[in-house]
């Protein structure tokens, strides 16, 4: 992938950081906007964040950050329990709020007000990318040298990813299944997004 823009702030030195989707649910197998509901893995998600551990233990993360919601927390903690390490949670890697609208498909949201984000109540594309940035650039600050996985959600990755490297286009067709990760490092200082949407082996995509 291509070098994002310089920033002026960032860690002192070079890190990585491991992006994850968590796994499935139920509400993902209907396709609907989650936001802030909060179901939890669904078996295929179980399975999905089994592989997903297993994937990620060569890289031997340092430290593990979670949104709030049950599903990123199951998955955080699959992922915790294979490398010896405690999940911490940061709200600002929440998934987008939808407000009254969470539980319908984007699509009914857009044929009523012509876009998802122009529905009363959800929260802007702006909003979302400030305090997700701000959640990595802290994360990665204090684990300079290592690596560190957080674990977030489909819109939230897209928007940062696309935001970190605009080389990568629309963030809506961004791949970002269920159960992914993504490799985002800051090095030379800047940040380069590598890998997008890896799927682990044994993981059927959703």
């Amino acid at each position: 992938m291509a070098e994002g823009t310089r920033r002026a702030y960032g860690p002192a030195g070079d890190v990585t950081v491991l992006l994850c989707r968590h796994g499935r649910t139920a509400l993902n197998a209907r396709g609907v906007l989650r936001g802030r509901l909060d179901p939890p893995l669904d078996e295929a998600g179980h399975a999905e964040v089994e592989a997903l551990a297993k994937a990620l233990v060569p890289w031997r993360p340092g430290r593990i950050l979670a949104s709030p919601r049950r599903r990123a927390l199951q998955t955080a903690q699959a992922v915790a329990s294979v490398v010896g390490l405690a999940v911490e949670v940061d709200p600002r890697l929440d998934d987008r709020d939808y407000g009254e609208w969470a539980g319908l498909a984007a699509a009914d949201l857009e044929a009523r007000f012509g876009s998802v984000g122009a529905a009363p109540g959800v929260e802007s594309e702006e909003a979302v990318v400030a305090r997700a940035r701000r959640a990595l650039v802290e994360a990665a600050t204090e684990a300079a040298g290592t690596t560190v996985v957080l674990v977030a959600h489909e819109v939230v990755n897209r928007l940062l990813l696309c935001s970190l490297d605009p080389t990568l286009g629309d963030p809506a067709h961004l791949p970002q299944p269920t159960g992914c990760f993504n490799v985002v490092e800051w090095a030379g200082g800047r940040w380069r997004v590598d890998v997008v949407g890896r799927v682990p082996t044994g993981h059927r995509a959703t």
